[in-house]
């Protein structure tokens, strides 16, 4: 019980506010490196930058959608539920906010909320913790000044040629938020990404 009920901001006001700041900064500008300064202290599997997030943007109205690890944790569900109150779904397309844990987790672009042309804001929010290494990559896009050479922790496979078909779709698609290290860095769905 103590686990569900400990771990959150010491000071619930300031802590969001912080963590919001470094999130509107980081999709302001795609592909900078932001800090996520949080005293934040969920249970594994739930990272803290993972945790920080939950507890900022999350609460009663906003449907999550956990990866199997995280689902399958009765202390992070517990914890997301006395912190956040949000309502968790089974169902990617339904979800406001998927919380993963490493890329291999991430469902599949197309199958996560894209939102319609009306309401482009009920797409999925992806926030994903990855893991050690990088990828060079060139970002073009809004609030990118020309392009954008830097080394992202990316997911591997086919996640650029779905990113691509991402982009494609707007207004509607995918935003996606990449935690590690007490740090953040976004992708909005305007982001072009290629192989630098």
């Amino acid at each position: 019980m103590d686990a569900v009920i400990e771990g959150g901001f010491t000071d619930l006001v300031l802590g969001a506010q912080s963590v919001f700041r470094a999130t509107m900064d980081a999709l302001a500008r795609p592909g900078t490196v932001q800090s996520i300064a949080s005293d934040a202290a969920p249970p594994a599997p739930l990272t803290q930058e993972l945790g920080a997030l939950a507890l900022t943007l999350c609460d009663q109205d906003t449907l999550v959608w956990l990866d199997p690890v995280l689902a399958s944790s009765e202390a992070v569900t517990g914890w997301l539920a006395f912190h956040c109150g949000a309502p968790l779904t089974a169902d990617p397309s339904q979800a406001q906010f998927a919380l993963v844990t490493e890329a291999r987790h991430l469902p599949k672009l197309d199958v996560l909320g894209q939102g319609t042309d009306e309401y482009p804001d009920r797409s999925t929010t992806v926030v994903l913790a990855a893991a050690a290494g990088t990828q060079r990559v060139t970002l073009k896009g809004p609030g990118i000044k020309d392009r954008l050479d830097t080394e992202l922790p990316l997911p591997g496979g086919d996640f650029l040629a779905q990113w691509a078909d991402n982009r494609e779709r707007f207004p509607r698609g995918i935003d996606l938020l990449i935690v590690r290290d007490g740090a953040l860095v976004a992708l909005p769905r305007t982001t072009r990404i290629s192989e630098a």
